[in-house]
């Protein structure tokens, strides 16, 4: 079962992390467009996953509602440029 809990009023994917927060930040730019906007790990979390945990589940979740992505994170770009290449 996935840690990740989409909270669509705050146009975010979240980790809870004994009460640290990773996040993926997202805006709908119009009715099949979504633009990933930046993921947050914090500091001592970095290395374990939970940023492309929080990729793939936004990734997926676009995927299923047909939105074509974008993105302004050089983070979820690394994630779009290996499904492209």
């Amino acid at each position: 079962m996935s840690r990740v809990v989409h909270q669509p009023q705050l146009h975010c994917f979240t980790i809870d992390l004994d009460g640290q927060l990773a996040k993926l930040d997202y805006r709908l730019l119009n009715d099949d467009v979504i633009e990933f906007t930046s993921t947050h790990v914090p500091f001592s979390l970095r290395g374990h996953g939970y940023g492309a945990e929080l990729v793939a589940a936004g990734l997926e979740w676009a995927k299923k509602h047909n939105y074509q992505v974008t993105s302004r994170c050089w983070y979820v770009d690394r994630f779009l440029d290996t499904a492209v290449s």
